[in-house]
């Protein structure tokens, strides 16, 4: 039997995911796409923080100022990408974010695609520490 994490959080951000590719169509900015997606999460009164700022000592030296685009539900991290194609560098940055703020999940959505195709990230270390 399969174990999807925050299956039915995660199946109505998808749907509000395609909803705003479906209405903004795929040649908007990423933030035109973010704040489409904030007003569907009001009308749905989903839990969420937008723009969460957060420090990332953990890689290097020094301090990296991270920006993380959502957090829905203090469980999941959704980061909005509007570019020709998604790099490894996006999802250094996305797993950067899972670990540094110990959260399970987080969803990596390119709004560029004509076909939008979500991709869902685990924290491997967060799963490895239990």
């Amino acid at each position: 039997m399969e174990k999807i994490i925050y299956k039915e959080i995660s199946y109505k951000i998808n749907g509000l995911l395609f909803k705003t590719h479906r209405e903004l169509g795929h040649l908007r900015n990423e933030k035109q796409y973010a704040d489409y997606f904030e007003k569907l999460l009001i009308s749905e009164k989903i839990k969420y923080i937008r723009e969460y700022r957060f420090d990332d000592k953990t890689y290097g030296n020094g301090t990296i100022r991270c920006i993380c685009d959502f957090i829905i539900d203090d469980k999941i991290i959704l980061e909005f990408k509007a570019k020709d194609y998604l790099t490894k560098q996006d999802y250094f940055q996305v797993k950067r974010y899972l670990i540094t703020l110990n959260i399970k999940l987080a969803i990596i959505v390119n709004f560029r695609q004509k076909r939008l195709s979500p991709k869902r990230t685990l924290n491997s270390e967060y799963f490895n520490n239990k």
